[in-house]
């Protein structure tokens, strides 16, 4: 009923959903997360509840510690509800496995382990939706690397491979190559696998990163990431 009333007033002032949304991600590029997640959240769809996920996730990123954990446990009500509302919606699974990702530091390794499976289910679900969802291809690629480092045992329980890093980050920049995120999180994953080993091609990936143009506020802050790591690896 709340979703109906709001398409009928936004109708009524000449404002689509879809232009709703359009803003409301505007406000996200801006780095302005919360009015971002406001509007989103406002819409009642779907779709705005993944934007606003996605917003509460990464303005846990950039909030004191003592609030990440409450605003990644709204971004998984967030995700979950846009499930909810669409089963076919790829971007609410991703949203789903990248909160439930970063709620895993929060956690116990045997709670992390039984999320561990819940995230791989999630973001296979969303590249099943959408073969060509770079970040979830990221996602399964950071996944493996930072579960394979943990050791034999903890790979064989949740059935992450070393292997499996590589050919998911390749993907993901064949899909999306301008992306300084990709660029970042391949060198951290690469450095998670092996540090002594792969420290050359992780320092490729960063001097990529830094040499791409930030489009996004969030772009710049993983550009400031990737030049600060490559920094401290040189």
């Amino acid at each position: 009923m709340r979703t109906l009333v709001l398409t009928a007033l936004l109708a009524a002032t000449g404002v689509s959903l879809a232009d709703s949304l359009k803003e409301a991600n505007a406000l996200l590029d801006k780095g302005d997360w919360q009015s971002a997640s406001s509007m989103a959240v406002g819409l009642g769809s779907s779709d705005g509840y993944a934007v606003a996920a996605k917003a509460n996730t990464l303005g846990a990123s950039v909030s004191a510690e003592a609030a990440r954990k409450a605003l990644l446990e709204k971004a998984q009500g967030y995700a979950n509800q846009a499930i909810k509302l669409n089963d076919a919606n790829a971007n609410g699974y991703f949203e789903l496995a990248r909160a439930d990702g970063r709620l895993a530091q929060f956690t116990g390794i045997l709670q992390s382990l039984g999320l561990a499976k819940d995230i791989k289910a999630a973001l296979g679900k969303a590249t099943d939706l959408d073969p060509k969802y770079d970040e979830a291809y990221v996602a399964l690629g950071l996944w493996n690397a930072e579960l394979a480092a943990k050791g034999f045992m903890v790979a064989a329980a949740t059935g992450a491979s070393a292997g499996q890093v590589i050919p998911n980050f390749e993907k993901a920049i064949a899909i999306a190559p301008s992306v300084i995120a990709h660029r970042l999180e391949y060198a951290n994953a690469l450095l998670d696998l092996n540090k002594n080993t792969n420290k050359a091609a992780a320092i490729a990936q960063l001097q990529k990163a830094v040499a791409l143009t930030p489009q996004t506020y969030w772009d710049k802050q993983d550009q400031a990431a990737a030049q600060k790591k490559l920094n401290d690896l040189q």
